[in-house]
């Protein structure tokens, strides 16, 4: 199965604008059984947890609302807290 999707999303009858996009094209095997949302959200998901993307930014890849994303995060293995251990100590220390 090949798709054809940009980076930052065409999925069918949404049209994400965003600027400075890449395209791209995947050809996944059927056995996958992944749709465009799917490897849209698998994106999304890996470059919010890079810290690439902001999480609204990772939304509208998505192309869903932020609090959707939000929502969807546990399931791809991603926390909505994007800080490290390290960071989270220091952000509590200087509370």
């Amino acid at each position: 199965m090949s798709y054809n999707c940009c980076i930052l999303v065409l999925l069918k009858d949404r049209e994400i604008k965003m600027t400075h996009t890449k395209v791209l094209t995947l050809e996944v095997p059927d056995s996958l059984d992944m749709d465009s949302h799917d490897l849209a959200m698998l994106v999304a998901t890996r470059l919010y947890e890079q810290g690439k993307l902001t999480l609204g930014q990772a939304a509208e890849l998505a192309g869903i609302s932020k609090r959707t994303f939000t929502e969807l995060l546990g399931r791809y293995g991603v926390s909505v807290f994007n800080y490290s251990a390290t960071d989270l100590q220091k952000d509590v220390v200087n509370a």
